[in-house]
């Protein structure tokens, strides 16, 4: 598809996400993604690094005293929500499944704090498991494009998933992510740069 290789050709000068960097650390993914929720990708990756080097699994997580959690989550915004819901998250790890990350999409849901978007980034990007994270970039440049004409976040998944084939499900949420960033913003869009603006219904 013409759209899928604009995109990985984008991608690929562009650099990788800030999440995407941890995919061999379901931990480390699990985290950054909560860490992530409404904020750029340059304060992810500063965050994350630095709370990292304090605790590098759930159960050194909770060695943390709340306030030091707190005062590291806090550049990337809403920090107390966040440290409550990544506390509550290890402590279900701890105590239901001896700190490791779950791999299956039910077990994720069931944690604190985890939406039906964490759960399919972790999935497709720490388990390669086949699944597409629709976030608010995925949802807004599908629509702009055309590819989809959907409402909400789940029909856009499973226009997604119908519309791209599966070996290609996890690549589209750090794909559109990135362009969403740089191109296709929220606000004016940049769309003489956009490779897409010879047919994309929204071009301006």
């Amino acid at each position: 598809m013409a759209v899928l290789k604009g995109l990985e050709s984008f991608a690929g000068a562009a650099g990788k996400l800030a999440v995407t960097t941890h995919r061999s650390d379901p931990f480390r993914v699990l985290v950054s993604t909560i860490v992530s929720q409404r904020t750029r990708d340059s304060v992810t990756a500063e965050v994350s690094a630095a709370l990292f080097a304090r605790a590098s699994s759930a159960a050194e997580l909770l060695r943390l005293r709340v306030e030091d959690l707190e005062d590291l989550l806090r550049p990337a915004g809403f920090y107390r929500t966040k440290a409550r819901h990544i506390r509550q998250a290890c402590e279900a790890l701890v105590e239901s499944h001896g700190g490791r990350v779950p791999s299956t999409e039910r077990e994720l849901l069931a944690l604190p704090g985890v939406g039906r978007k964490t759960a399919t980034l972790v999935l497709s990007t720490a388990f390669d498991v086949p699944a597409i994270c629709v976030d608010t970039h995925v949802h807004r440049i599908s629509n702009r494009l055309g590819l989809v004409d959907t409402s909400t976040p789940e029909r856009t998944e499973t226009a997604l998933m119908e519309l791209f084939p599966r070996e290609a499900w996890g690549r589209i949420n750090g794909l559109m992510v990135s362009y969403g960033q740089k191109v296709c913003r929220p606000v004016r869009p940049r769309c003489s740069s956009c490779k897409f603006s010879s047919f994309c219904p929204s071009a301006i």
